[in-house]
This record gives structure tokens, sequence and C-alpha cells, in this order.
């Protein structure tokens, strides 16, 4: 809202200069944007979607008035007397068939001359960042900048009848709006139509066919309100935002139609442009009851932290527009407060003393935090779960990111479990919104295409969040790993991400969560590769699943094709549970040294790796502390089908020193277990 400095002192004599008054008003809740000096110096304003009250001088003046304290100058809103009856000719008959859509409708004829407007109006809807026309279509300009109220003139001559029936359109009904485009409209739209066809689109915009020009000599004047949510839906889907329909659409006052027409009536008669013919027509079939609130000072001083004194509250309400009475309860009598039909954002106690806060000073609440009743409770373990998983991720070098939990159903339904479809939103904002996600996985697949498209190939990208299945609403945590595994340089060749990276990253989560055993055994999701995915499991619980993303999934998504996508998905509930994090406990250096032997044996390729550290473990003595494969291959000297592993067995004991016969016999021990469990040979 361009609030014209000059203009604003017309209603309300501020003290101090465009920057000062911009300060105060803007510690009332309106941002200000920019100040803009000059001959018309202008405070731009962002006003909030609760107040469309203040897309107007006078809504911004009564603010005014409640900060400094100086009474409202209410424009002239005088109508002129109609000493010309109307003759049947140019009779106006105004129907309203819908009054849902608008519960109120005025309209008045007038006599104009239609020319240029003043140089003051010019000036002023100029600086407001309106572009003068002619003195017609500018006065209604001028008065929706000064009150808040759009308005549109119709050439009466151009209205078929003489007859304007506000009612729905019908299916298919076409009418060419002024701005040259020509529209096809839909059954629950609100048109002003005449005798024949739709004129104007109700709220929005007027139509080319019965636009006023140089020619017109009888007009008529519209002034209206109309159902806030009807005027957003046609908006909408016509893609027409104008000035009228950003205000009606936010909600208008019901009682400002006739100010609007006695404030254009008052204006046409001071500028010599035009003077009524005949009464004011008003249509108002259901005119609402008052809203009145009860306002206790015990509320204001419990919302607020500190009482206001009783004094201050009329003093602040009432030039905002209030009609403040004393309350009738004896134990608190607070006020009866008469909300007036232009604040549209006041329905309940709160919101009164909000504009009390707002005015009273919120800087003069007092900074001290109030007194607890009880201890503060611990924490949701759900926090702590959660910064151990970013804590262990961003170590490992990958970023977090947070996606929508309203994903496109395209997106959803490779990650579905069978035979169960997406959860759907009953109203989605557009189709890339239309379902709730049932992994974390689709989310981090867009967002990693969206960095292969800037040209970022090495990705790592996790998200811990909530994920929605038949179980209904979970945590897991989903990760995302494209690229190389190191950055490039030039003393090497970067080796590129492949599903035993994805693993140790998942193990490296595990691990931080303290689980007691993890397995990672092959197994195979619809979205995952086959041969390249494995479901991790703790005991008898399984944690979720990692592996190559599916290269038809990662096409679809917009992946650079032919690059490999490694992902895992965890249930965080589930590693949670498994979890001995809390289960510290302090262990002393070794008092003595460890001995070291190395093994070589030859087993099938195909063999797991995980079942020969089994074997390992079972066979080994307790004073096996530490195990390590260092060496894996297959070529000259080893059988087809076979491969040579290596291990480095660490042996230690916590009271004594070992001897070389110690590790030798366990060692012994080790060997006969993997010959008899895997046939395996020692080289």
């Amino acid at each position: 809202m361009r609030l014209v400095y000059p203009w604003l002192c017309d209603f309300v004599h501020v003290p101090g200069d465009p920057d000062s008054v911009a300060h105060e008003i803007g510690l009332r809740g309106f941002e200000v944007a920019a100040v803009e000096p000059g001959r018309l110096p202008v405070i731009d304003f962002e006003i909030t979607a609760n107040r469309p009250d203040c897309l107007s001088h006078i809504g911004l003046a009564r603010e005014a008035s409640a900060i400094w304290g100086v009474p409202l100058q209410m424009p002239e809103m005088v109508m002129p007397r109609a000493d010309e009856p109307v003759d049947d000719a140019h009779a106006l008959e105004v129907t309203i068939e819908d009054a849902e859509l608008c519960p109120r409708y005025c309209a008045q004829v007038f006599d104009v001359t239609i020319g240029p407007s003043p140089d003051w109006l010019r000036e002023r809807l100029e600086a407001a960042g309106v572009r003068p026309i002619n003195n017609v279509v500018d006065v209604t300009n001028y008065v929706m900048l000064e009150l808040g109220q759009p308005m549109h003139a119709f050439d009466l001559t151009k209205i078929g009848g003489r007859r304007l029936v506000i009612r729905r359109a019908r299916e298919g009904e076409r009418l060419r709006t002024l701005d040259g485009n020509e529209r096809t409209l839909s059954a629950d739209m609100l048109v002003i139509a005449d005798a024949e066809r739709a004129s104007a689109i109700g709220g929005v915009m007027g139509g080319a066919d019965s636009e006023i020009d140089g020619r017109t000599t009888r007009i008529a004047l519209e002034s209206a309100y109309f159902q806030p949510a009807s005027v957003r839906r046609t908006s909408r889907r016509l893609g027409l935002k104008t000035e009228a329909s950003s205000r009606f659409e936010r909600g208008g006052d019901v009682n400002a139609p006739p100010s609007g027409i006695a404030r254009a009536a008052a204006l046409f008669h001071k500028m010599g442009a035009g003077r009524p013919v005949g009464p004011c027509i008003d249509r108002y079939p259901s005119p609402p009851k008052p809203l009145q609130l009860r306002l206790r000072a015990s509320r204001i001083a419990r919302v607020l932290g500190q009482a206001v004194p009783a004094a201050e509250v009329p003093r602040i309400l009432t030039p905002l527009g209030f009609l403040v009475a004393e309350g009738r309860d004896r134990a608190d009598p607070g006020w009866l407060v008469t909300v007036p039909t232009f604040r549209v954002d006041v329905a309940r106690e709160i919101d009164l003393i909000e504009d009390v806060g707002r005015h009273y000073g919120f800087d003069q609440l007092p900074v001290t935090f109030p007194a607890l009743a009880s201890p503060q409770g611990a924490p949701d373990p759900g926090i702590t779960r959660d910064r151990l998983i970013r804590h262990a991720l961003t170590g490992a070098g990958f970023s977090e990111s947070m996606t929508f939990a309203f994903i496109e159903r395209e997106a959803a339904l490779p990650f579905c479990e069978p035979e169960v479809a997406p959860a759907e939103i009953a109203n989605p904002l557009s189709e890339k919104f239309a379902v709730l996600r049932p992994s974390l996985l689709p989310g981090l697949v867009d967002s990693c295409a969206h960095n292969h498209r800037r040209g970022r190939k090495d990705v790592r990208l996790f998200e811990a969040g909530s994920r929605f299945t038949s179980a209904g609403e979970g945590r897991a945590v989903g990760i995302a790993w494209s690229g190389g595994t190191t950055p490039l340089h030039w003393s090497g060749v970067a080796r590129t991400v492949d599903v035993f990276d994805m693993k140790g990253v998942v193990q490296l989560l595990c691990e931080t969560f303290g689980a007691a055993s993890i397995d990672v055994v092959p197994a195979q999701r619809g979205w995952l590769v086959p041969g390249r995915s494995a479901e991790v499991r703790s005991g008898g619980t399984v944690l979720g699943a990692l592996g190559q993303l599916l290269p038809a999934i990662a096409d679809a998504r917009g992946l650079t094709p032919g690059e490999e996508l490694y992902v895992a998905e965890l249930d965080a509930l589930a590693l949670a549970g498994v979890s001995r994090a809390d289960d510290l406990r302090a262990q002393s250096l070794p008092r003595f040294p460890s001995i070291v032997r190395d093994v070589s044996i030859l087993v099938d390729d195909a063999l797991p790796a995980a079942a020969v550290r089994g074997t390992i473990r079972a066979a080994a003595p307790s004073t096996l502390v530490a195990m390590t494969e260092f060496d894996r291959y297959q070529g000259t000297g080893v059988p087809e089908g076979r491969v040579s592993l290596s291990l480095r067995l660490t042996f230690r004991a916590p009271e004594r020193t070992l001897t070389d016969e110690d590790a030798q016999a366990a060692t012994d021990g080790i060997v006969q277990a993997l010959r008899r469990e895997h046939g395996a040979e020692r080289r």
C-alpha cells in the first residue's frame, strides 16, 4: 500500500516527517518497504492479508489517530441533491439473484462530462502508482485508494434494458473484459449482467462492451460487497489479478458501498464532472447484526504479561473505529466492544487484545521470564535421536536436505508397499503435492537431480523426517549418494561410489547409536537394483534397506543418464530401539601388549564376508579383540571360483601377556572352524 503523505495529512495531523511517521506506524505491525521523498512523499507499507482495511489511506489514518491521539477528519461524503428526476428511458433497475455471493449492491446514476482530471487528483494517483485515465475512472480509483472501496462505472446507454442483474454466470458464458481478452466463465462465478448478457465479473474486472469513453454522458456507478472466497476463486481461475480483486478477496466492508458512492458524488461535484440523477439504489437483503465482544482486563494482563491501565483501552480502541462501553460483569467488568464491519480480522477477544498490545507498545511489556510453576519436562527423545543422526551423517560428509512431505503421485508410487496406494491429499495445491510421501527417498532423488542439472555431480544428501505408510506416520532417515567418494585431485583418479560405500555409511550410523550387532544381508526392494540391494538388521529387527536406485526411477526423476545413485532408508524409531547409546562404559587403556597373526585362506568367491567373520567370532577365544580383511585376490595361482582372503587377527588378554603358543592355538582353532564350515584352505 503506497501511502501518499499529504493525502494522509488531510485526515489526521501527524507530527513529524514521513520517516518518523513510517517508523511509528511500522512499530504497530506494518512493515515499511520504502520511504520515497519528493514533492509528494510516499511511504510504501507491506499490508498483511488479514488487514484489508489498511489498503486505504483512511485505514492507515485510523492507525495514526490511535498512535498520536489526534482526531480523524473524514473526507466529505455528502451526496449532492438530485434535482432532476429519472425518466423512464434512463431509469435503472437492480436485482440481486445471488445474495450469497453478493450480499449488498449499490448503484447511482450520474450525468457526467468526460474529460481530464484536475492536476491535484492526477498527481496523487500517480504517486500512489495508478495511471490517470479520465475524470470518471480516476474518481473511482481515488475512492478505492482513499476509502478502500473499489467501484466500477458502466456507460448507462450500453446497459441492455437499463437493468443490472447480479447472478451466477451461465456455464460457458463469454465476456470480453476491459483488458481486451475474451474469457470463458463457469457457473460458480459471479457476474453483473444486463438484460441481455454479462457486463462485468463481480469484484474482478468490468466488461469492455459497457466501458465508458469520451462520448459517455450518463453512467451507472457500481459500489458493492462481494463474498471474498468467490472473488478469490474467480480471480485465480481466470488468472486475472486486479486492485479491486486484491481488496475484495481479503474481505471488504459491507457498509462501505453507499459511502463510496457518496464520496464519488462529492468529488464529481467538486470537479464539476457530474451530478447524481435520481436516488441511490441500495439492495441489502439481509443486514447482519453488529458483532459485540467482551474484553476483560484480566485477560489482557494474562495474555500480554502486564496489566494495561483501564483508561488506555478505550483511548486505543475508539480511534480505531470500535465502540467501547463499560462491561456489566461485576467480578471483572472490562468492556463491551462493538466491532466495526471494516475490521474483518476481529472475531474474538484475543483479536482485541492484539490491537491493545500493538498500540500500548510491546516495548513496554516486561522482559523478564515468567516464573516456572513446575520443573521443565525432559526433552522429547526424538530431538536427541535426530541430533545424533545429523551429527553422524554431517561428520561423514553429507549435507542435510529438507524436502516436502507432499509429493506428486508418480514420484511416490515406486516406493509404496505392494498393493498399498499412497495417502491422498483432499485438497492439494497442485498435482506436485497430491499425496503424502511413503518414503523420504523421492524428495532426496529429486534434490540430487536438481544438483545434477546444475553441474554438481558429487552429491551426498540425507534427511531425517516423517514418512506415511500403511502403519501410519513414522520417522525415518534417508540417505542418497552419487558421484565420487573423494574430491577430484591431480594425484589420482577419483573412485565412484558403490554399494559398499553406502553400506559403510549405514554401518557408521548404526555404530553411532551403539547397536549391538548389525547384519547387512542380500534382499530385494522394488526400487533397488537386484544384486545391489540389501536389508539392514539388528538381531531380529529390520532397520531398513540400502542399494542402488533402479535406473528407470532415476531417469524418470531427471537424473543424468548412466549416473548411478545409491540410497538407503532406515526406520529411525527402530534404530533408536536397538540403540545402546545410553549404556556407556569406561574402559581403561590396555596394560599388556597384543599379538598379531595374519591368515590367508582360499574360499568360494560367492561366500559373503559376513559369514567368514561370524565363523571366526564363534571359534575364537575372548582374547580376539580385532579382525580386519586386508587383502582379496583372484588370479594366477587361485583356482577358478575361489578367492584368496587375507585377514589380520589381533589377540590381547586384559590380565596377562599372551604367549606365541596362546596366539597360535587360537589361530589354529579359527582355521579349523573355517575349513569345517566353509571348506576353506589355508595358503
